[in-house]
């Protein structure tokens, strides 16, 4: 009987025991995302139907379905993703953040002209600290709203820009401008590479900021000051970025000047040796894509930015079939006119259909894949960022997809780049902190950097009058 006893307790021991293993929490992680159609972004294009991505810190640990994240993990918090799409972050590979505040001020015109008759002369009388900070700011609100996560960005004062990014808890990889003429933070190249070392000090090893040298065009600089910027740059192992090949005009200007094309130009100065991203890249043949894919040089399409000003169309496809590094972006909102990575996704897939004739160029996924996975790629920043995969960095994004524009959804890809607008992003998050829940964007004063923004195209607009 005490033998039967013993053996009777030993077993409720063990069935108890199981019982307790199997309704002990999960692991405890910061945050679960679940109940959405994820959208991995992955090399094979995963989606899971009913899925969840478990975030600790500033790291995706999990994706999976929700039955298995729910049974393996505890979020401390959670994000209910019904009727939404859980993706990447998108990456926008090109832009001048605080050229929102120049959104507008003129239009209809050629590069050159709206570059040397409006923008040149704008700049020079209210570009300062304020106006940057403001700027960006602003950008940074419209970014956080429609669903970016990482945007690369060439412009002055890139220390005031650098610190708005991240107090707005956007990721970005940003570059301090170094051109020809004087401007509004230095009056020759050189000031202009000394403040770029400066702002390569201040933000090493920062968590979210990557700062890069910038110098602007081979048109606008001399083939020393390019030399120099692709060596400060190799010094402190940071990204070169740099219009490449926009218009026939630059075209025309370097081959009369060094009988080369623009590409193939800044390669006998040796400015592709070294992590590079060139942003347009329209006119480029063959011989140039060659060069660019065994250099592995980033190029950043901007569809929407060419078409305004009339640049051409850039040969994406033929890009990729060289097996160029390729993402895409927004150009500044001056130019566009706004900072909406799904409608920049939209653009290019409608205009490289139109462009070659062919239904099949560009499909949704490869449009998708510019906007994540291969955006990440050409910023050099694939291994982190713009997927969805377990020890990648978690910058998620969900995505309503429950309006009548969306229904039926049969095909999420398809629904993302064909029918979606920035303004269906829901929540926001970068490095596992979410910057926007529910639609509201909870690291900056929506009113207050309105409220700023507006004060400041009332000093613009009396700037441009004054000086036209």
């Amino acid at each position: 009987m005490i033998r039967g006893a013993a053996l009777a307790a030993a077993l409720a021991l063990v069935v108890a025991g199981l019982m307790w293993q199997s309704a002990r929490p999960g692991a405890p992680v910061s945050l679960v995302i679940s109940g959405g159609t994820v959208v991995t972004m992955d090399a094979q294009a995963t989606v899971i139907e009913n899925g969840a991505v478990a975030i600790d810190g500033s790291e995706i640990v999990a994706v999976g379905t929700a039955a298995d994240i729910a049974a393996r993990f505890a979020g401390a918090e959670q994000i209910d993703a019904r009727g939404q799409v859980i993706m990447p972050g998108l990456v926008n590979t090109h832009g001048h953040a605080p050229m929102v505040l120049f959104r507008g001020l003129a239009d209809d015109m050629a590069l050159m002209d709206w570059l040397n008759q409006y923008i040149f002369p704008a700049e020079k009388a209210t570009v300062s600290p304020e106006f940057v900070r403001i700027g960006t700011r602003l950008a940074a609100l419209e970014m956080i709203a429609s669903g970016t996560t990482t945007f690369a960005d060439m412009y002055y004062f890139e220390e005031e820009i650098a610190r708005a990014t991240a107090a707005a808890g956007l990721r970005g990889v940003l570059g301090q401008t170094i051109i020809r003429f004087p401007v509004a933070d230095a009056e020759t190249p050189e000031a202009g590479l000394a403040r770029t070392e400066a702002f390569l000090k201040e933000f090493t090893n920062h968590p979210l900021i990557t700062p890069a040298v910038a110098p602007h065009a081979p048109y606008t600089l001399t083939p020393e000051t390019l030399k120099a910027a692709r060596a400060l740059a190799n010094t402190y192992n940071v990204p070169l970025l740099i219009h490449l090949a926009e218009t026939r005009d630059e075209v025309g200007i370097i081959a009369e000047q060094y009988k080369q094309s623009p590409t193939m130009f800044l390669d006998g100065l040796g400015v592709w040796n070294g992590r590079s991203l060139a942003a347009h890249a329209v006119w480029v043949d063959d011989a140039d894509m060659r060069m660019l894919a065994e250099r592995r040089v980033g190029l950043s399409h901007n569809p929407e930015s060419n078409m305004k000003l009339a640049s051409g169309t850039a040969p994406v496809p033929a890009w990729l079939t060289h097996g160029v590094l390729a993402g895409l972006g927004t150009d500044g909102a001056a130019s566009n006119n706004d900072l909406d990575m799904f409608e920049a996704m939209r653009v290019a897939a409608f205009l490289h259909k139109h462009a070659s004739g062919d239904p099949r160029a560009m499909p949704a996924r490869q449009a998708l894949e510019l906007a994540t996975r291969r955006g990440a790629e050409a910023l050099g920043m694939g291994d982190r960022i713009g997927s969805l995969e377990p020890g990648k960095l978690a910058d998620v994004i969900t995505v309503s997809v429950d309006s009548a524009r969306q229904t039926p959804l049969y095909d999420p890809m398809s629904h993302l780049v064909y029918a979606t607008h920035g303004t269906d992003v829901r929540t926001t998050i970068v490095h596992g902190r979410v910057l926007m829940r529910q639609r509201r964007v909870l690291t900056l004063d929506r009113e207050a950097v309105l409220r700023e923004a507006r004060a400041m195209a009332t000093k613009v607009a009396a700037a441009v009058r004054s000086g036209q």
